[in-house]
């Protein structure tokens, strides 16, 4: 993917071009609000994360309003330390596809980003999502795997959603929070593990190989088996 970076601050932004270019993305960098909206309006990027706060006369929501204006559906993951839920709303309000705040994990940021990208590149609606032999039909809210029905609760089918739609990515807990719970519980919470345990139940110990992994320290990835 190639990628623009706006952000002002010089050792956040060097964590992050070299994170993403060892991660085989092509990166440019702006380091101020003028400069990042003038690669970004005439330049072609698959994603911009970008900082709130920016120096140059042009702010990040500024920024993203102007793009937007100019019909500009590039996907943007706001970075910033702005992490009240008003500076997230605004953000999203002001064209922005995702909000990550400041101090961050890079698998978190690569993860969303992307994800981010992912979801851009179909224009049709999905209907049924495949993982394996793990199908999810999303008309009828139905689940097999290996021809076989499995029942879910409510919340199992959201968070079974959630990690088919992102799969072969690194999902974090922050990602479900957000994702699946919509930021009722607290991040400490031990609610994810207790669900994502119930959904093994079902969905992985009665077959042979298991679909949903663990990331140690990063969260879980949804994949088959012979792809680990």
């Amino acid at each position: 993917m190639r990628i623009l970076l706006v952000e002002d601050d010089r050792d956040v932004a060097g964590f992050v071009v070299k994170g993403l270019r060892e991660a085989n993305h092509v990166v440019e960098h702006a380091a101020n609000g003028r400069d990042g909206l003038f690669m970004a309006a005439s330049e072609q990027f698959d994603a911009i994360i970008l900082d709130r706060m920016l120096p140059g006369g042009v702010d990040g929501l500024r920024l993203l309003e102007t793009l937007r204006a100019q019909e500009n559906t590039v996907p943007v993951l706001f970075l910033s330390a702005l992490g009240q839920v008003d500076d997230r709303v605004k953000g999203l309000k002001a064209g922005g596809d995702d909000y990550l705040t400041k101090p961050f994990a890079f698998a978190e940021l690569l993860a969303r980003v992307e994800a981010l990208t992912r979801r851009g590149k179909s224009d049709s609606p999905v209907t049924r999502l495949v993982v394996g032999d793990l199908e999810m039909d999303l008309l009828s809210r139905s689940v097999k795997r290996a021809g076989q029905k499995i029942d879910l609760q409510p919340r199992e089918y959201r968070l079974l959603e959630y990690l088919m739609r992102h799969a072969g990515q690194v999902v974090t807990r922050t990602m479900l929070l957000e994702g699946v719970w919509d930021y009722h519980f607290d991040p400490q919470t031990n609610v994810i593990d207790v669900h994502v345990s119930r959904l093994r139940q079902k969905v992985d110990k009665p077959f042979p190989k298991p679909l949903l992994h663990t990331v140690r320290n990063a969260g879980y990835i949804m994949r088959p088996d012979n792809d680990a």
